[in-house]
Protein backbone atom coordinates (compact mmCIF):
# COMPACT_ATOMS: atom_id res chain seq x y z
CA UNK A 1 0.00 0.00 0.00
CA UNK A 2 0.87 3.13 -1.26
CA UNK A 3 0.60 6.14 1.30
CA UNK A 4 0.42 9.49 -0.43
CA UNK A 5 2.62 12.44 1.79
CA UNK A 6 0.43 15.00 2.74
CA UNK A 7 2.50 18.52 2.18
CA UNK A 8 3.19 21.06 4.70
CA UNK A 9 2.24 24.92 3.98
CA UNK A 10 3.95 27.84 5.13
CA UNK A 11 2.42 31.01 4.56
CA UNK A 12 4.40 34.05 4.28
CA UNK A 13 2.74 37.20 4.57
CA UNK A 14 3.25 39.55 1.78
CA UNK A 15 3.59 43.05 2.86
CA UNK A 16 2.26 46.26 1.20
CA UNK A 17 6.23 46.72 -0.36
CA UNK A 18 5.97 43.11 -1.52
CA UNK A 19 2.67 43.30 -2.87
CA UNK A 20 3.95 46.69 -4.82
CA UNK A 21 6.64 45.39 -6.19
CA UNK A 22 4.72 41.84 -7.47
CA UNK A 23 2.44 44.96 -9.38
CA UNK A 24 5.56 46.21 -10.83
CA UNK A 25 6.82 42.92 -11.89
CA UNK A 26 9.58 43.06 -10.02
CA UNK A 27 10.07 39.35 -8.76
CA UNK A 28 13.95 40.13 -7.11
CA UNK A 29 12.32 43.38 -5.11
CA UNK A 30 9.27 41.41 -4.29
CA UNK A 31 11.33 38.29 -2.88
CA UNK A 32 13.76 40.27 -0.86
CA UNK A 33 10.63 42.00 0.81
CA UNK A 34 8.96 38.82 1.60
CA UNK A 35 12.34 37.31 2.77
CA UNK A 36 11.44 34.36 0.50
CA UNK A 37 11.83 33.54 -2.59
CA UNK A 38 8.89 33.93 -4.75
CA UNK A 39 7.57 32.89 -7.91
CA UNK A 40 6.46 33.96 -11.84
CA UNK A 41 2.79 33.39 -10.82
CA UNK A 42 2.51 35.32 -8.20
CA UNK A 43 4.20 38.51 -10.35
CA UNK A 44 0.85 36.72 -12.92
CA UNK A 45 -1.51 37.76 -10.05
CA UNK A 46 -0.65 41.33 -10.22
CA UNK A 47 -4.58 42.18 -10.46
CA UNK A 48 -5.19 40.48 -7.17
CA UNK A 49 -1.99 42.75 -5.44
CA UNK A 50 -3.57 45.50 -6.62
CA UNK A 51 -7.10 44.59 -5.00
CA UNK A 52 -5.32 43.52 -1.68
CA UNK A 53 -3.19 46.73 -1.68
CA UNK A 54 -6.22 48.92 -1.59
CA UNK A 55 -7.74 46.55 1.22
CA UNK A 56 -4.55 47.03 3.25
CA UNK A 57 -4.73 50.57 2.95
CA UNK A 58 -8.38 50.68 3.72
CA UNK A 59 -8.04 48.56 7.02
CA UNK A 60 -4.39 48.17 7.90
CA UNK A 61 -5.46 45.01 10.16
CA UNK A 62 -6.43 43.04 6.96
CA UNK A 63 -3.24 42.47 6.31
CA UNK A 64 -2.94 39.43 9.35
CA UNK A 65 -5.89 37.70 6.78
CA UNK A 66 -5.15 38.24 3.28
CA UNK A 67 -1.88 38.23 0.96
CA UNK A 68 -0.20 35.28 1.46
CA UNK A 69 2.12 33.25 -0.49
CA UNK A 70 2.14 29.78 0.16
CA UNK A 71 5.35 27.70 0.43
CA UNK A 72 5.55 23.87 0.35
CA UNK A 73 8.00 22.65 3.24
CA UNK A 74 10.58 21.52 3.62
CA UNK A 75 11.11 22.15 -0.28
CA UNK A 76 10.54 25.93 0.38
CA UNK A 77 9.46 26.45 -2.74
CA UNK A 78 6.27 29.01 -3.47
CA UNK A 79 3.74 26.69 -5.00
CA UNK A 80 0.78 29.54 -5.03
CA UNK A 81 -0.75 31.88 -2.73
CA UNK A 82 -3.91 32.29 -0.16
CA UNK A 83 -5.68 33.88 2.18
CA UNK A 84 -9.31 35.18 2.94
CA UNK A 85 -10.65 38.12 1.12
CA UNK A 86 -10.60 39.91 4.79
CA UNK A 87 -11.25 39.85 8.49
CA UNK A 88 -14.16 38.40 9.92
CA UNK A 89 -17.24 40.32 8.67
CA UNK A 90 -20.07 41.62 11.36
CA UNK A 91 -21.56 38.07 11.73
CA UNK A 92 -18.22 36.40 11.74
CA UNK A 93 -17.51 34.79 8.59
CA UNK A 94 -14.32 34.46 7.04
CA UNK A 95 -14.15 33.80 3.29
CA UNK A 96 -11.58 31.33 2.01
CA UNK A 97 -9.08 32.03 -0.92
CA UNK A 98 -6.50 29.78 -2.54
CA UNK A 99 -4.52 29.35 -6.21
CA UNK A 100 -1.70 26.73 -6.79
CA UNK A 101 0.39 27.24 -9.71
CA UNK A 102 -0.43 25.23 -12.53
CA UNK A 103 2.82 23.44 -12.30
CA UNK A 104 1.96 22.71 -8.40
CA UNK A 105 -1.43 21.35 -9.08
CA UNK A 106 -2.82 17.84 -8.50
CA UNK A 107 -0.48 17.34 -5.28
CA UNK A 108 -2.36 18.07 -2.89
CA UNK A 109 -1.38 21.36 -2.31
CA UNK A 110 -4.95 23.16 -2.37
CA UNK A 111 -6.06 20.73 0.61
CA UNK A 112 -2.93 21.62 2.31
CA UNK A 113 -3.62 25.17 1.96
CA UNK A 114 -7.36 24.66 2.78
CA UNK A 115 -6.55 22.63 6.10
CA UNK A 116 -4.09 25.50 7.21
CA UNK A 117 -6.66 28.80 6.32
CA UNK A 118 -8.78 26.42 8.17
CA UNK A 119 -7.28 26.56 11.48
CA UNK A 120 -5.96 30.02 11.09
CA UNK A 121 -9.99 30.74 11.30
CA UNK A 122 -10.69 27.86 13.77
CA UNK A 123 -8.42 29.57 15.90
CA UNK A 124 -9.80 33.43 16.22
CA UNK A 125 -12.91 33.64 18.69
CA UNK A 126 -14.37 35.88 16.33
CA UNK A 127 -14.85 33.78 13.34
CA UNK A 128 -17.96 31.70 13.43
CA UNK A 129 -18.27 30.37 10.13
CA UNK A 130 -15.88 30.06 6.57
CA UNK A 131 -17.48 30.77 3.70
CA UNK A 132 -16.60 29.33 -0.18
CA UNK A 133 -17.49 31.03 -3.29
CA UNK A 134 -16.76 28.49 -6.45
CA UNK A 135 -18.14 28.41 -9.88
CA UNK A 136 -19.87 25.53 -10.44
CA UNK A 137 -17.77 24.16 -13.29
CA UNK A 138 -14.54 24.45 -11.23
CA UNK A 139 -14.15 20.73 -10.21
CA UNK A 140 -10.51 20.97 -8.74
CA UNK A 141 -12.27 23.72 -6.03
CA UNK A 142 -15.11 21.70 -5.33
CA UNK A 143 -13.21 18.40 -4.90
CA UNK A 144 -10.77 20.82 -2.78
CA UNK A 145 -13.51 21.52 0.06
CA UNK A 146 -15.27 17.90 0.08
CA UNK A 147 -14.64 16.21 3.52
CA UNK A 148 -14.23 19.46 5.34
CA UNK A 149 -17.43 20.73 6.77
CA UNK A 150 -18.46 23.05 3.93
CA UNK A 151 -22.38 22.81 2.33
CA UNK A 152 -23.51 24.60 -0.02
CA UNK A 153 -25.93 27.64 1.25
CA UNK A 154 -26.85 29.59 -2.57
CA UNK A 155 -25.41 31.51 -5.25
CA UNK A 156 -24.32 34.46 -5.98
CA UNK A 157 -23.26 36.40 -8.95
CA UNK A 158 -19.51 37.86 -9.52
CA UNK A 159 -18.57 40.24 -11.37
CA UNK A 160 -15.04 38.28 -12.27
CA UNK A 161 -16.17 34.89 -12.08
CA UNK A 162 -19.68 34.76 -12.87
CA UNK A 163 -22.31 32.46 -11.01
CA UNK A 164 -20.54 30.90 -7.98
CA UNK A 165 -21.76 28.15 -5.56
CA UNK A 166 -21.87 29.66 -1.99
CA UNK A 167 -20.38 27.43 0.81
CA UNK A 168 -20.27 27.78 4.37
CA UNK A 169 -18.34 26.20 7.47
CA UNK A 170 -19.01 26.55 10.98
CA UNK A 171 -16.31 27.36 12.69
CA UNK A 172 -14.81 24.81 15.34
CA UNK A 173 -13.56 27.11 17.78
CA UNK A 174 -16.24 26.40 20.57
CA UNK A 175 -18.46 29.20 19.30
Amino acid sequence: MIIARVPDIRFVQLSPATLTALIEGDLAAASAAAGTVLSRYLVDEAWLWRVRLEDIEADPAAAEWIARAAVAEPEGVTVGHAGFHGPPDAEGVVEVAYSVAPEHRRRGYAKAMLRALLERADADPRVTAVRASIRPDNVGSRATIAGFGFRKVGEQWDPEDGLEDVYLRPASNGR
